[in-house]
């Protein structure tokens, strides 16, 4: 065989064999899926780490353990009738705590906040002890599982409750907190944000922020690299000495957003044996089509109401609801183009063509903003499922996407603790 028909033939069977090794759709109805769908989440443990319900259950007109019809205004996006319908275990009820001053007076109003939320959360495991019950390790999770019941975890979204203050991190902790984002959508005393560039450099961790991490090591708490600057991820790379977690972020690749992970970001997250959870907030899965006027609008409502994100941390009753339709206006009048499951699962296909299924995992930042056509709310979870079945995932991979690997990187966080 001359040698450019040898070449011709090798390419052949690689090509070949890459085929062969994609998983081959599975050609079944929506009903069949949806059935198997449901037996698959009935087996395994399902994780979301990440949603911002807690501020909605700072409310007191607001019952989690109601079912709330979806779609409708004041629903919200959970509760634990809708978890059980989607087929949903275990969630990471995010204390999110929007960013205020750099002052005492603001860091003692953050703490005021992050500890209203994270009583709302003890109070709801106090109020159903046969519908949900707290958790700290992977053992109470599979426990609680098998007990039939939701299950509670805890991230802190944001750290600027800790202040200046170590011991903060240290009470936090042992009010249940697992991970802890250290910065939201602004610069902190701990790290530089994503979507914070007044001042164009990028400075990253700080030397505080360098004893936050130490101290989140020594505690068994994730560190939480979702919201962060590049250059905050990376240093937070060089002082860790376990696992770290983006809680709720996609794949810049495929959404060129600041909040997603680069392919770099991504192999090094692997490497150092981290995961990253798909968030299902539409900006980050796919680039939205431009809208100036859109824009404009909401532009305005920012300058009066603060940042869209933090709406749901604003006090007043009345002003919180008045800001909320107005947003909701601003979007029915200029419609976005949703993104859909089939975005979700293709960015979960990109993480596992760079460095595999066990560095995958769920994080739909619901009440915060997460929420795709095909599964809007949590009673919709086992779309995704559906549509990992669709294209041939094996329930071994979809058990560890949608739980196993958060769990195992919980446990070695926890593990290194007690070392």
């Amino acid at each position: 065989m001359k040698k450019s028909g040898l070449f011709a033939f090798s390419v052949s069977l690689i090509i070949l064999g890459l085929v062969a090794c994609r998983p081959a759709e599975v050609k079944l109805d929506d009903k069949s899926l949806e059935a198997k769908a449901k037996a698959v989440h009935a087996k395994i443990l399902t994780v979301d780490t990440h949603c911002d319900t807690a501020m909605t259950m700072t409310r007191l007109n607001w019952d989690i353990g109601q079912r709330h019809e979806p779609g409708k205004p004041g629903s919200g996006l959970i509760d634990l009738p809708r978890m059980v319908e989607g087929g949903l275990d275990a969630l990471f009820f995010g204390c999110f705590v929007g960013q205020g001053p750099l002052t005492p007076e603001g860091y003692a109003k953050a703490k005021e906040r992050a500890t209203l939320e994270l009583d709302a959360i003890d109070k709801m495991s106090e109020k159903y002890p046969n519908l949900v019950g707290k958790a700290t390790a992977p053992a109470d999770a599979y426990r609680l599982k098998k007990q039939g019941k939701r299950i509670a975890f805890i991230g802190m979204e944001n750290g600027y409750p800790i202040g200046k203050d170590l011991e903060l991190l240290a009470a936090y902790a042992k009010r249940g907190i697992r991970y802890l984002t250290l910065c939201h959508s602004s610069d902190n005393d701990i790290c530089d944000s994503a979507t914070d560039r007044r001042n164009p450099e990028d400075k990253g961790l700080s030397d505080f922020g360098r004893q936050v991490v130490a101290e989140c090591n020594r505690l068994g708490v994730m560190v939480d690299v979702s919201h962060m600057s590049d250059k905050s991820f990376y240093d937070v790379l060089k002082v860790t000495k376990a696992p770290i977690i983006a809680s709720h972020s996609c794949c810049r690749a495929l959404c060129d957003n600041a909040r997603n992970l680069t392919d770099d970001q991504i192999r090094a997250l692997a490497k150092n044996g981290g995961v990253l959870q798909m968030c299902f907030l539409g900006s980050y899965l796919k680039a939205p089509k431009p809208n100036p006027e859109r824009d404009k609008a909401l532009k305005e409502l920012e300058a009066k109401y603060g940042p869209r994100r933090n709406i749901q941390s604003i006090q007043d009753e009345a002003l919180r609801a008045k800001a909320t339709q107005e947003f909701r206006a601003v979007m029915q009048k200029y419609p976005e183009e949703r993104a859909t499951v089939k975005d979700i699962v293709d960015h979960i296909d990109h993480i596992i063509k760079i460095v595999g299924v066990d560095y995958a995992g769920i994080g739909t930042d619901f009440d915060g903003g997460g929420g795709v056509t095909g599964c809007g709310d949590v009673s919709e979870m086992f779309h995704v499922t559906m549509e990992m079945l669709r294209r041939g995932y094996s329930e071994r991979n979809i058990q560890k996407i949608w739980g196993g690997n958060i769990m195992r990187v919980l446990q070695k966080v926890i593990d290194i603790a007690k070392s």
